[in-house]
């Protein structure tokens, strides 16, 4: 904790009825944070999320968030409270279904203060949807819908982003585009607390807090996430140059390219260094960006050649997993079995290696 601190907790607890939903938990999130918070379910996680966002009281301990003390607030004070520093993200998209996405930006505008048109338009655009303003929720798709929401919880230029299991009623690639856009928020320095079952998310945010039976321990990346994380980030850098920006099949998962904290720390291991566009491979990441390259696409290749497996979805899926466990002498034996492949099933090349002469 520093002075600084946006979110403080000091033995937080919250009862129902003689059941201990929270027990003596005690954290603080710094402005600029992405914390996951997981656990299985009943573990406490959307209670935490609901005494954050001002939407229930605690019944022990003490949360004070930008240096306002929580716990005696009566409701009116905690509506005023959320108004001014909290934007919500639910897993329902709580939409308003006679409105427009324009409208419904614009609803949170009015209750907060005055609504503005123009302001709510530049809101959706920043989410991809300046061409869907018009549209009823009911003809957007699930994805468009959580982009409108997420647009409607930055309206007001809240202190803390709220989010509860954004991604669960959306398809693979809506969820990851919208990991994207938080991971592009918290680029620019919001502070998120999102719940979330899935740890490909929790991996992105930089602490995760557990909980099971209401008990609270914070989980700092341990040392092989941290390799998986920059060895991805490697990956997404190689394949964003490769392909001049243009979309890449090859992708593996959400954007990465965004998240300044873990590039930074590439940049003090000289891996990456910036460039007047964003980032580029230094020396000792491009060789290291080579081998990741390589034994993720004869993995691809060893999927569909070998085992028969054919569709974008299935062939990625597959490679992924394999390509964590070869060491560099299985892969040079894939390489041999597979008569040295120059290209992967996306057509990008397959960086040779010493068994290729």
């Amino acid at each position: 904790m520093t002075k600084e601190s946006l979110v403080v907790a000091e033995g937080l607890g919250r009862e129902f009825d003689g059941v201990r939903a929270l027990r003596d938990v005690s954290f603080a999130i710094e402005p600029g944070e992405w914390i996951a918070v997981m656990g299985p379910s009943g573990s406490g996680k959307t209670t935490l999320l609901h005494l954050l966002g001002g939407l229930d009281r605690p019944t022990a301990g003490r949360l004070i968030v930008a240096g306002r003390d929580l716990t005696g607030l009566g409701r009116a004070e905690l509506a005023v409270y959320r108004r001014e520093n909290v934007g919500f993200v639910f897993q329902q998209f709580h939409l308003v279904p006679h409105l427009t996405a324009l409208e419904n930006v614009m609803l949170a505008q009015y209750l907060h203060s005055q609504a503005d048109a123009g302001e709510a338009r530049q809101a959706l655009d920043a989410v991809g949807l300046g061409e869907r303003v018009d549209h009823l929720p009911a003809a957007l798709s699930g994805g468009e819908q959580q982009r409108v929401c997420v647009a409607r919880a930055l309206i007001n230029h809240p202190r803390l982003i709220l989010a509860d299991e954004p991604t669960g009623n959306l398809d693979a690639d809506n969820a990851d585009r919208l990991m994207e856009l938080f991971t592009d928020l918290n680029r620019r320095g919001h502070t998120i607390v999102m719940v979330t079952h899935d740890p490909d998310l929790g991996r992105l945010a930089d602490r995760r807090f557990e909980l099971e039976h209401g008990a609270l321990s914070g989980v700092e990346r341990s040392t092989r996430e941290q390799d998986d994380l920059v060895d991805d980030v490697l990956q997404q850098l190689w394949e964003q140059q490769e392909s001049g920006g243009a979309p890449n099949e090859c992708a593996d998962g959400p954007s990465l390219l965004g998240n300044r904290k873990i590039l930074a720390f590439m940049e003090t291991r000289h891996l990456v260094e910036a460039a007047a566009d964003g980032w580029t491979l230094a020396g000792e990441g491009m060789d290291r960006a080579r081998d990741i390259i390589r034994r993720h696409r004869l993995a691809e290749r060893l999927v569909q050649d070998t085992f028969a497996i054919s569709g974008n979805a299935e062939i990625e899926a597959n490679a992924c997993i394999l390509e964590h466990v070869l060491s560099p002498e299985v892969t040079a034996s894939i390489c041999r079995l597979l008569q040295h492949p120059r290209v992967c099933p996306h057509d990008r090349p397959i960086p040779p290696g010493p068994c290729c002469g």
